[in-house]
């Protein structure tokens, strides 16, 4: 079996470095004004106007159960389309696109009770550890 490479796009939340699967990955905006929805869950930030489409954003320290920060100029949205639908993940800084090797994921660490299923595995690029999440989990309201 080769060990075949998948291509992540690389962000920052606190002091952890995390990674969305780049064909999920749209577009990576600065922040822009977003418009609060009433009653939505406390990690929906709001909508924001996208070029003329209305975008759901999500916090995604709010939704890890990470502490708060004032948002700055690293600050970012990652655009997602899943399922034909875009979304959009606040995430402290988009640093990079990295290949990880398939050999260089463990998936053992996760199950449905860790973390309520946002990790989908641990790369490791050199020394250095990518927390990979599964977007699909991200939108579920569990």
């Amino acid at each position: 079996m080769e060990n075949t490479q998948e291509r992540y796009v690389i962000f920052k939340l606190k002091n952890e470095f995390y990674g969305i699967n780049i064909n999920y990955v749209q577009t990576i905006e600065k922040m822009i004004e977003i418009t609060r929805v009433p009653k939505a869950n406390a990690y929906v930030k709001g909508v924001i106007n996208l070029r003329g489409e209305i975008v759901p954003v999500i916090d995604l320290r709010k939704r890890f159960n990470i502490e708060s920060s004032d948002y700055d100029k690293d600050s970012r949205i990652i655009v997602n389309k899943i399922e034909d639908v875009l979304v959009g993940f606040i995430v402290d800084s988009a640093t990079e696109v990295k290949e990880i090797y398939k050999d260089d994921i463990d998936y053992s660490i996760v199950d449905e009770g860790f973390n309520d299923g946002f990790i989908k595995g641990i790369g490791k690029i050199e020394e250095q550890i990518i927390i990979l999440i599964d977007v699909n989990k991200v939108l579920d309201n569990g």
